[in-house]
């Protein structure tokens, strides 16, 4: 199977446009409150961090990953823009059991550090009201956005690295690898707990030697607690149908179970607990 990149795809212009980093759509408005752009929320997961978590997924991301299951939240306005207040709201009717499950609450995306306004005021909020958990999922693509004080809010980071060879992250995703890379070692250099997720698609990022670049980068930083080594799935060509686009990995199987294993021993051979 060649490992080019996919020839470019026609895509709906209002998704396909990247986000604009001089737009400052979180600043509060004038009444003082603080709005953002939320695709979707989920109630019970359990995936994205410990226990039972509310999940807000936010609308808006820089990335073009080849895999990207939900290319619909590319564009931040064609998101829901509600206030803080709403999502508390919320997040109170589940707050109880999330507690007593040992969960929280994660913000997802899209990519949340397009809007770091709006994640620090709800992770404050969710902070003062219900004492819960919060964990920031991102790819770190943006981390030079996150102000200390989102920081130091934040229990747990889920840091997505997808390559660890910048010209297969560059083709991967159309961004540059070294702003994650400085994002994981500034949360390093502060004790932010993190858990790494790395997804591996055969062709692309299950070479030996990139998987080891990733894996030989976790094992220098100090506050890695697991990594969660995601095989790559194809649920994403549904939603591109639907949109009427061409799937750009159409016909990549996912790895199987001796791949997966073969990535994460590279991964344990560097002492990191791997999921």
């Amino acid at each position: 199977m060649t490992t080019e990149p996919p020839a470019p795809v026609e895509l709906d212009a209002r998704i396909h446009q990247p986000a604009s980093f001089l737009d400052h759509e979180d600043e509060p408005q004038a009444d003082g409150t603080v709005k953002g752009y939320i695709h979707s929320t989920e109630t019970v997961g359990s995936v994205n961090g410990p226990g039972v978590r509310y999940t807000v997924y936010l609308s808006g991301c820089p990335l073009r990953c080849l895999y990207c299951h939900n290319p619909d939240t590319w564009n931040m306005r064609l998101g829901e823009h509600v206030d803080v207040e709403t999502v508390l709201a919320d997040i109170g009717k589940y707050a109880r059991f999330i507690s007593i499950s040992g969960g929280g609450l994660t913000v997802s995306g899209g990519e949340p550090l397009l809007q770091p306004r709006f994640v620090t005021e709800l992770f404050r909020g969710v902070k003062e009201r219900f004492g819960m958990h919060t964990a920031l999922d991102t790819a770190g693509s943006l981390g030079e956005r996150a102000p200390d004080e989102l920081l130091d809010l934040t229990n747990l980071v889920l840091l997505d690295i997808k390559s660890g060879k910048p010209e297969t992250y560059r083709r991967l995703t159309s961004w540059e690898l070294q702003p994650t890379l400085d994002f994981a070692r500034r949360l390093s250099d502060r004790g932010t707990r993190m858990w790494v997720r790395y997804v591996l698609v055969p062709g692309l990022t299950d070479e030996p030697d990139n998987v080891a670049a990733v894996a030989d980068f976790v094992a220098t930083l100090r506050s890695v607690d697991r990594v969660e080594i995601s095989p790559y799935h194809d649920f994403g060509e549904q939603k591109y149908e639907a949109l009427g686009w061409t799937y750009p990995l159409h016909g990549v199987e996912p790895p199987s179970k001796e791949q997966v294993r073969a990535a994460g021993d590279i991964f344990g051979e560097r002492g990191l607990l791997v999921m």
